[in-house]
């Protein structure tokens, strides 16, 4: 073996940590940033932990939807978790770096949460269905036990795909750049700084992301369609824009995290720019679970008035 083929499988293995370049091209802005981020971090961790309290304290909110949405809140705290106070320490401290072994744990309950985040707006989609479309057999088939066995489905079904996935990126080799373009260990930029032939793990990334967000995103669709055709069908108009407005919630995040999620991971990786990446990755990682408990509280008025029960009883 030449001595130069040596060196660089040397310099290929020597990297044992990246850099997460993040904001560092905005540096006038990190006090900024960091004051931003604190305060998303803080209305995410308040408005879901609430709808998850009022979903469990309040006997009016004990059916199905509310069940999910306090499931939906408490994933979304720990979506947002595996991200958010990375970012912020790196504001904070300037200190950009994250060791491989610190990323590929990163990247792993972050694949794995935005998994569960797929099935469960899915399965709520479903709990909408039968609740609009089969009223009459809703209390029968979405029974507690149906509900908990679809929860637990949602939650777990993702967890070894993607640890196959997470292991599959960090058996590339990555050459002398180990810059990570991005705010958090994804994988768009892993790919972008690994060397050699990745054509096989796009593939994968492309397959999963099949798998994980297009099949679910196609069921919620045709889930919608029925609701919608029931919808129309009512002869009253209350019973109508009551309807709207309950399923019009979930649509809305569907919409926000499927949209934002899906050009990000099916956008060829020649077309990728860093800051699309990084404008898409916002949207689906803070700006989704920020606006969900708003989402969810300001256009239902049971949980509005669970809320008011609440903090008067406070």
């Amino acid at each position: 073996m030449s001595y130069d083929k040596m060196q660089v499988e040397d310099n290929v293995s020597s990297v044992t940590q990246f850099v997460l370049l993040g904001f560092s091209d905005l540096p006038k802005l990190q006090g900024l940033l960091f004051g931003l981020f604190t305060i998303i971090y803080i209305i995410i961790l308040v408005g879901n932990s609430l709808i998850i309290i009022v979903t469990r304290l309040d006997p009016a909110l004990q059916k199905p939807m509310y069940f999910f949405l306090a499931n939906f809140s408490s994933l979304e705290i720990c979506y947002v978790s595996v991200t958010l106070p990375r970012i912020l320490k790196n504001l904070w401290t300037q200190d950009r770096s994250i060791s491989r072994l610190g990323c590929a744990t990163q990247l792993c309950f972050f694949l794995i949460f935005a998994a569960i985040e797929s099935f469960l707006l899915t399965v709520m989609s479903y709990d909408r269905y039968v609740a609009i479309c089969n009223p009459l057999h809703y209390p029968l088939v979405m029974n507690h036990r149906m509900c908990v066995q679809l929860a637990v489905g949602a939650w777990v079904i993702g967890i070894p795909v993607q640890i196959g996935q997470t292991c599959q990126i960090f058996s590339l080799h990555f050459c002398n750049s180990n810059q990570v373009n991005h705010f958090f260990c994804d994988l768009p930029p892993l790919i972008k700084v690994a060397c050699g032939d990745t054509s096989l793990n796009e593939l994968c990334v492309y397959l999963v992301a099949l798998l994980f967000a297009t099949i679910p995103f196609v069921l919620i669709l045709s889930s919608y369609v029925k609701i919608i055709s029931t919808i129309l069908k009512l002869p009253s108009t209350t019973g109508r824009c009551k309807a709207f407005s309950t399923c019009s919630s979930h649509l809305i995040v569907v919409v926000l995290f499927f949209g934002s999620a899906c050009t990000t991971y099916f956008m060829p990786k020649s077309n990728h720019s860093a800051l699309t990446d990084k404008l898409l990755s916002l949207f689906y990682t803070i700006v989704t679970p920020m606006l969900n408990p708003l989402i969810y509280s300001l256009r239902n008025k049971d949980v509005v008035s669970a809320l008011k029960k609440f903090f008067l009883k406070n």
